[in-house]
């Protein structure tokens, strides 16, 4: 848990898959930058995988981090980079499913309201939550 201007603030950052179910959960600071961040949870791409990202993780290095994995960061170019690197909007359009996630999880309001002072507290909360979100999806309907 960070003090920002906020007040104390925390981060959630979530890696899903195509289906939108999440692989990897993470805690932050609230005042730490999103980009630096990302790169501890990046190391489960294969080659031949596509990271939908926004602006906040757009930067050199994690292109470069990608670039070696085999994978591809389509993630939108921030508005003042002088050479914009290959950005496909069609693709881009999937990264709904990260919002839709985090939709999901604000429904438990353990997680919505976070009422856990200690972070481990937290980030077990998230998980619970993330374990009931691939279970609801996995659920036989008949």
């Amino acid at each position: 848990m960070g003090r920002s201007r906020g007040g104390l603030t925390t981060k959630i950052h979530a890696l899903v898959d195509a289906n939108g179910l999440p692989s990897a959960i993470k805690l932050t600071e609230g005042q730490a930058h999103d980009g630096r961040s990302a790169a501890d949870m990046l190391d489960g791409l294969h080659p031949g995988q596509i990271l939908l990202a926004d602006r906040a993780y757009d930067s050199n290095a994690l292109r470069s981090t990608m670039d070696a994995q085999g994978a591809w960061a389509n993630i939108r170019p921030m508005p003042h980079r002088v050479e914009p690197p290959a950005f496909s909007p069609f693709l881009y359009r999937y990264r709904n499913l990260v919002e839709r996630f985090f939709n999901k999880l604000k429904h438990y309001r353990a997680v919505a309201t976070r009422y856990e002072k200690h972070a481990t507290n937290y980030l077990a909360l998230v998980k619970l939550a993330s374990v009931r979100i691939w279970l609801r999806h996995n659920e036989s309907v008949t």
